[in-house]
């Protein structure tokens, strides 16, 4: 079992002696060792720090393969489920919301709950006459639903930004957030509506939007869902 977490070299050492991560691969020893169908990990890696979290997550996934056990893991972070996961099931109040791929539920969440708990998402209000949908800035956009108030949901990495003036719904950056890789844009539309769009941060030298900044928005067709409340 040692072996199997990699800790054969610390095998005289106290408990004292090891590192947090290390701690958590002798506890998964001990689980492991009666060689069990099904472990449960209800958060186990909650009190490690982000490195820590990282380095185990790849460890569980390895450790998983080899054993062929199945593992169910209980856990809060949404990345953490959408990275380590072949199926998930969100739940709330003691119910199961969906079950899925961690593709299905990022993607086609069943509802509100859903579509807020995993992974970034906007919300929208809209009037529908079943082929076309108004926004509250008064946009329109061809998708069938049913007649009435509407709620959608977009991601933000799926709002499409443009020049103003090249056709996109007016909106005006309130703020930026810089993640390296990514930055959020938060934006207010014509009628107060904010909204998120993820980009991909600008190479060294390049020009970021600023706040104030005017610029266009298109939500594609195919990445608005309607949703269940």
């Amino acid at each position: 079992m040692l072996a199997l977490v990699q800790l054969e070299p610390m095998a005289d050492r106290k408990t004292s002696q090891l590192s947090g991560g290390q701690q958590q691969r002798v506890a998964l020893a001990r689980a492991l060792a009666p060689a069990p169908k099904v472990l449960l990990l209800d958060e186990p890696l909650s009190a490690l720090d982000l490195k820590l979290r990282k380095e185990m997550q790849i460890e569980l996934k390895r450790l998983q393969i080899e054993t062929g056990i199945t593992f169910v893991f209980v856990t809060h972070d949404q990345e953490e489920a959408l990275t380590m996961s072949d199926r998930i099931a969100v739940m709330s109040a003691g119910l199961i919301q969906q079950i899925g791929s961690p593709r299905d539920i990022y993607t086609r969440p069943a509802n509100r709950f859903v579509a807020s708990f995993i992974g970034e998402t906007n919300f929208l209000t809209a009037t529908s006459d079943g082929t076309q949908v108004v926004l509250g800035n008064g946009a329109a956009v061809a998708l069938a639903a049913p007649k009435g108030t509407v709620h959608l949901t977009i991601r933000p990495e799926q709002v499409q930004i443009v020049g103003q003036g090249e056709g996109g719904m007016p909106a005006t950056v309130a703020s930026t957030v810089y993640f390296g890789t990514d930055t959020h844009l938060h934006l207010t539309l014509s009628d107060g509506t904010a909204i998120v769009a993820r980009q991909q941060s600008p190479a060294a030298g390049g020009t970021a939007a600023q706040k104030g900044d005017q610029l266009g928005i298109i939500l594609p067709t195919d990445a608005l869902q309607v949703l269940e409340d």
